[in-house]
C-alpha cells in the first residue's frame, strides 16, 4: 500500500524494475469461470461468482499467477453497490461483496506462494525460491458495465448522465476498494472522456491515497468507443497525481500498436495493454462474436512490436487465457526479446 505523493509517483516504475523491466498481467476472467462451470447469464457478470462460487474466482486467480502473471484483477468488474441492491442484496452486504473481491485475490497470492514449487516460475538457477513480484489490483468498470447493456462498448450513457451522476454511482465503491487492502485500483474498459474525468476527481475529492490505473477501450484505433480522442482521454490520465499507468484494454491486437504511439505522445507514465481476442461484443444476443481473430501464439507474437512502442504491462483481456499469459511471460523472459515487425489480419 501507497501513501503520499511521492510514493505515489514511483510505485509502478519501482514496480516494474523488481518484474524484470516489464510486467505480466491477468487474462479474461468470465471465460475462464465459465469454463470452470460458472453460469453468468446474469446482471451481475462475473460478480455473481463473488456470492455463489467464491471458490472459483480464487482458482481463476491462482491459474493466471501458475501461468507467470505479476498483477491480478479483481473480480469487481460489474460488482456495484446498486448492481447488488437490485439483486436484493442490502447495502452492508454489497459493500461487503467488494471488499471480499479483494479478499479473495489476496488469499490466492498467499496459496500460491505458500505452493511455488521448484518446477514454478519463480526457481531460479541457483536452487533457491524467489518472490516473484505480485500485486492485487481492485477492477472498477464502467457505468456501462453497471447498465449490462453493452454500452461499455459505446460509451452512449445519454444526455442525462452527467460528469456530477458518473461521480456519485462510483463514489461509495471506489471508497470501499481503496480501503479493502488493495495495491492498485484498476480503472478498466473506460469507454470515454466524461468517466475518466469522473474517476480524476474523484480520486482528488476523496484524498485516495492507493495508486490507479486508467485503461481505456477502443474500436477504430483512433479514438475511444465513444469517439473521444484517445490524446484527450490518455491526457486527463497523465494529469491526474494517482495514475501510475494509462494505457488500453479491451480491444482488437491490431489497434494496439498505434494505440500505444498515441498514449505515449502525452504521458511518460508506463504504458498498459490488455487486448481482448479479437471477437466482437454483441450487446444483444450477450455474447462474443467470431472474426478471424488472432490465437494465442500470434498475439503474443505482437509483444515485441509493442514493447518497442513504449509498453511496459502485457496481459489479455476478454477471451484471452491462461494460455495466452503464459506465453507472455516467456516472451518477457527472455532477455533477447526481438521485434515483431508482424502484422495481423483480423
Amino acid at each position: 500500500m501507497v501513501s503520499g505523493s511521492n510514493g505515489t509517483t514511483s510505485f509502478m516504475t519501482d514496480f516494474l524494475q523488481k518484474c524484470g523491466g516489464y510486467s505480466v498481467v491477468d487474462g479474461g476472467f468470465a471465460t475462464e469461470l465459465e469454463r470452470h462451470g460458472a453460469d453468468l447469464n446474469d446482471p451481475l457478470w462475473s460478480a455473481k461468482c463473488l456470492v455463489s462460487s467464491p471458490h472459483l474466482v480464487r482458482k481463476v486467480h491462482l491459474d493466471y499467477l501458475d501461468a507467470g502473471a505479476n498483477i491480478i484483477i479483481t473480480a469487481s468488474y460489474q460488482a456495484t453497490i446498486q448492481g447488488f441492491e437490485a439483486k436484493g442484496f442490502s447495502t452492508e452486504e454489497a459493500e461487503a461483496l467488494l471488499r471480499r473481491s479483494v479478499e479473495i485475490a489476496c488469499e490466492a497470492r498467499e496459496i500460491y506462494y505458500d505452493r511455488c514449487m521448484k518446477d514454478s516460475w519463480d526457481f531460479t538457477g541457483s536452487g533457491r525460491i524467489s518472490r516473484r513480484p505480485v500485486l492485487v489490483a481492485a477492477s472498477v468498470g464502467s457505468y456501462g458495465a453497471y447498465l449490462a447493456d453493452g454500452s461499455e462498448y459505446s460509451g452512449d450513457y445519454g444526455d442525462a448522465v452527467s460528469l456530477a451522476t458518473l461521480k456519485e454511482f462510483h463514489r461509495r465503491r471506489v471508497q470501499i476498494l481503496a480501503n479493502s487492502g488493495t495495491d492498485l485500483i484498476a480503472f478498466e474498459t473506460i469507454p470515454n472522456k466524461l468517466e475518466a474525468q469522473a474517476y480524476a476527481e474523484l480520486l482528488e475529492e476523496e484524498g485516495i491515497t492507493v495508486p490507479a490505473w486508467f485503461s481505456f477501450n477502443s474500436k477504430d484505433g483512433i479514438n475511444v468507443v465513444s469517439g473521444d480522442s484517445i490524446l484527450e482521454c490518455a491526457s486527463i490520465a497523465d494529469s491526474c497525481e494517482q495514475v501510475v499507468a494509462v494505457g488500453i484494454n479491451c480491444t482488437a491486437p491490431r489497434f494496439i500498436h498505434g494505440l500505444i504511439l498515441s498514449v505515449r505522445k502525452v504521458t511518460s507514465k508506463p504504458v498498459i495493454i490488455y487486448p481482448n481476442s479479437g471477437e466482437t461484443y454483441n450487446a444483444e444476443h450477450k455474447k462474443w462474436v467470431e472474426s478471424t481473430g488472432v490465437r494465442d501464439e500470434d498475439f503474443v507474437s505482437c509483444i515485441g512490436k509493442w514493447r518497442d512502442a513504449g509498453a511496459s504491462l502485457f496481459g489479455g483481456c476478454c477471451r484471452t487465457t491462461p494460455n495466452t499469459i503464459k506465453a507472455i511471460s516467456r516472451v518477457l523472459s527472455n532477455k533477447s526479446l526481438p521485434s515483431a515487425n508482424l502484422n495481423i489480419q483480423m
